[in-house]
């Protein structure tokens, strides 16, 4: 608000009490907001883009390319979000207002926009990033800056950095909990991997095949396709030949929609079981690119699917669709992505600074109850605590949640046995 001298009133005498109350209601609304925004010296000692009024954040996720598809729900619940937290007054008394740039699916561009985030436009957080190959490319620059990223997808783990919060789940979460649900409740003993060409589905693949020996069961075959790969007949045909009980596939961006349909047209009915079709990958937001009829009977291990009922989840979703449309649909990484910004909030009002130092110091055991997968508090090594769910998909490009845990699991990104 804008506190401005009242305008001289000509009224009559009976009417000027009244000016004397507006007087003092203006002079309460200006001092409440004087005592909301601390001065600037104090919250801001390392030269961020932080003034009076107002705070500079990033947004850095790709806008276009094969990543697009995946991509595109995170920028729309952190601008949600920042939205939101603008309408109840900000951060310490300053509006958020952001700096959007696009990775364009390219890890280097990643890199560079990060350091024109951090260096030229001195941006107090950044949220951003959606495959491991673009968190890597960027993770120097903000350890050389020293700035926060706020990285919102489902990842390998075997990473902790000071300078990220991470708001999806790591491995231990939902690789290994995944795989633990489809043994025990489906009797699967063969599996075979297929992912997306780069470090997240390898190094995911790794630890689950571990895991899978492990257990005592096999893995019956291994493939890796580059991002934005549209020709999946070849590897289909190997997956007949094999037979494995699960088809683990962790097929990213927009070759989802040419696997998931030639899958289809292969012959494959999900619906059967044979193989059962388990994703870490697929989102109701690659679901709106793939098309609900081609992908019903699949299941996907993650934390949070839109059809959720509680509370938060119901308020969250109806904002969401009242924002971007009544058809827009809300994946794992959208809402990871939606915490960032109230995370950061909440870490910077603890700390009462926007210094990064300060911030990281202030996010252990920061928690948000208002969360819509239902609770996250920050660990000590910066990754949230979580649950795990598998959602069963439908034609309508649903999920039916079909399981989760009782407790929320403590991340563990170093796993014994898994590195």
């Amino acid at each position: 608000m804008q506190c401005k001298k009242p305008h001289s009133y000509k009224g009559s005498m009976r009417r000027r009490p009244q000016i004397g109350l507006i007087v003092l209601i203006v002079a309460m609304v200006c001092s409440v907001s004087s005592f909301a925004a601390p001065p600037t010296k104090d919250v801001n000692t390392t030269g961020l883009a932080v003034d009076d009024k107002t705070v500079k954040v990033g947004i850095l996720h790709s806008v276009t390319g094969t990543m697009a598809i995946s991509e595109t729900g995170s920028v729309q619940a952190e601008k949600l979000a920042i939205e939101q937290i603008n309408d109840m007054g900000g951060v310490l008394g300053r509006k958020i207002e952001f700096i959007q740039e696009d990775g364009a699916s390219d890890w280097p561009t990643f890199a560079e926009k990060s350091k024109k985030l951090l260096v030229s436009d001195k941006v107090a957080a950044v949220f951003g990033c959606w495959t491991s190959a673009s968190r890597k490319a960027v993770l120097p620059v903000f350890e050389q800056y020293n700035g926060m990223l706020y990285y919102p997808t489902f990842y390998e783990g075997l990473e902790q950095s000071p300078n990220v919060i991470y708001t999806g789940q790591e491995a231990t979460q939902q690789i290994i909990a995944g795989i633990d649900w489809v043994v025990k409740n489906k009797g699967a003993k063969k599996f075979f991997l297929l992912g997306s060409d780069y470090i997240w589905p390898r190094t995911s693949n790794k630890i689950a095949r571990k895991h899978i020996e492990k257990l005592g069961l096999k893995v019956v075959g291994e493939e890796y396709y580059p991002l934005g790969h549209t020709q999946f007949n070849s590897v289909i045909n190997k997956i007949k030949l094999k037979k494995p009980d699960v088809l683990y596939a962790i097929v990213v961006g927009g070759s989802n929609v040419a696997f998931y349909k030639q899958l289809k047209a292969a012959g494959i009915d999900m619906t059967k079981e044979k193989p059962l079709v388990l994703t870490i990958s697929v989102t109701e937001d690659e679901i709106l690119g793939i098309g609900g009829e081609n992908i019903v009977g699949a299941y996907a291990a993650m934390k949070y699917f839109q059809s959720l009922t509680n509370d938060n989840n119901k308020a969250f979703v109806e904002a969401f669709k009242k924002r971007w449309g009544k058809d827009i649909v809300i994946g794992d990484v959208t809402q990871a992505a939606y915490l960032g910004p109230w995370l950061w909030k909440a870490a910077v009002e603890k700390a009462g600074s926007f210094d990064i130092d300060k911030i990281r110091t202030a996010s252990p055991g920061i928690e948000l109850k208002t969360a819509p997968e239902g609770y996250v508090r920050i660990h000590p090594n910066h990754h949230l605590w979580s649950k795990t769910r598998i959602g069963h998909a439908k034609s309508d490009g649903q999920y039916k949640i079909v399981y989760e845990t009782a407790e929320l699991i403590e991340p563990d990104p170093f796993p014994k046995g898994y590195q």
